[in-house]
């Protein structure tokens, strides 16, 4: 959903944090022919060579991250979000999409495999479906092909979190999913789909993208009017996914329509993608 331009002094805060987190253990074989690898150690009491009077090294510990102010997450994101947009080549996920119809009591889950390859194809793979064929055919299998069609024509310089895009208002601290947040209220600049007015909660610590909320500031179809959107992210390897989006809409036909999509068991490919036409945050 959101992308920014790269800020050099950000990206290097974020890399060597990150490296900072990492220990290398050299390896070396157990006597006896077993094929088991233990870490070397590489230090012992009194200066001693190796032998009876040596002892383990504890691991090092690696510190806590510091708390970011607000702007700098809001720097550091960015940074994340280009990182992410020129590394992830690729994914798949499991998706569960449950579609609920309550002014006429239907509704349907559909459980489908999602396919992303950057820089602009999202395709799904049916693995079951139950519940009524109306709401399969005239929600759910139309919400998968906007979202397709939205990855195929995404520009995502014109959806980015920047201040060309929206203005972003600072609203505190507080707690989401046991992790400290900045909280950000965001009004877009303009009327344009893939935009919306809501709020963005990034993580104190990472600067990773928690939640999104709020409303599009132009409804995604004809059919749909009112939408609210709550959109949940996690952190997968050194990218951050949406895992579970839930909204609610007022549909021309049907009424009110409510649609939780789940995603889970990423596996994910990193390569070099043009920054200018991946898909973004």
């Amino acid at each position: 959903m959101f992308r920014s331009f790269l800020i050099f002094a950000g990206a290097i805060l974020y890399l060597s944090t990150f490296a900072a987190a990492q220990s290398i253990w050299p390896a070396v074989p157990v006597s006896g022919g077993d094929n088991v690898v233990l870490p070397l150690v590489l230090s012992c009491y009194s200066g001693c060579p190796y032998g009876a009077n040596s002892e383990p090294a504890s691991p090092t510990v690696p510190p806590p991250l510091p708390r970011m102010g607000p702007e700098l997450a809001l720097q550091v994101y960015r940074n994340r979000a280009s990182m992410q947009a020129e590394q992830l080549s690729s994914y798949s996920a499991s998706t569960v999409v449950r579609a609920e119809l309550p002014d006429t009591e239907q509704s349907g889950e559909y459980e489908l495999e999602r396919r992303y390859s950057a820089p602009h194809s999202l395709a799904f793979k049916a693995v079951r479906f139950t519940g009524d064929n109306f709401v399969k055919s005239n929600v759910i299998l139309r919400l998968l092909q906007s979202e397709a069609s939205h990855v195929e024509k995404d520009d995502p310089s014109l959806n980015a979190l920047t201040p060309a895009n929206y203005k972003i208002a600072y609203k505190g601290t507080g707690q989401l999913q046991a992790r400290i947040v900045h909280i950000y209220q965001v009004k877009p600049r303009h009327k344009r789909s893939g935009l919306f007015k809501g709020r963005v909660y990034l993580d104190a610590f990472t600067a990773s993208m928690v939640r999104a909320e709020g409303k599009p500031v132009k409804s995604p179809s004809i059919f749909l009017k009112q939408v609210e959107f709550v959109q949940d992210y996690a952190d997968v390897d050194l990218f951050t996914l949406p895992v579970h989006m839930h909204s609610e809409a007022r549909a021309r036909i049907v009424g009110r329509a409510v649609v939780d999509i789940y995603n889970s068991d990423y596996h994910v490919t990193t390569g070099a993608v043009q920054a200018d036409a991946a898909p973004s945050l």
